[in-house]
């Protein structure tokens, strides 16, 4: 299973976005590291929710609600994948840190 199947083509540009955004909270430093994941799903909620509003065609009741539940599930998913792309990216570089201490 892969999950950017799942994650609209469109909203795929919002996983770097989102990453750029962490290292600025994350630099910035008057945050904690732990609500930046947090802060990050909020981020990525109103951003797809901006896109699905402005994308979908709202004819009835149900139209709206799918739009609320596509652009929840989108957000939720960008922010994920974002968070889980930066953990990767820092278990990369402490394994690399860690193999070259281990051939000194």
């Amino acid at each position: 299973m892969d999950i950017l199947e799942y994650i609209k083509p469109e909203l795929l540009i919002l996983i770097p976005v989102l990453y750029i955004i962490g290292m600025g909270i994350k630099k910035a430093s008057f945050i904690a590291n732990k609500w930046i994941p947090l802060i990050l799903g909020g981020c990525g909620i109103v951003l797809s929710i901006i896109y699905v509003m402005s994308t979908s065609p709202f004819n009835s009741v149900q139209t709206v609600f799918m739009a609320i539940f596509t652009a929840l599930t989108q957000g939720i998913l960008v922010s994920g994948v974002s968070v889980y792309a930066n953990q990767i990216f820092k278990q990369f570089m402490n394994k690399d840190k860690a193999d070259s201490t281990d051939t000194e």
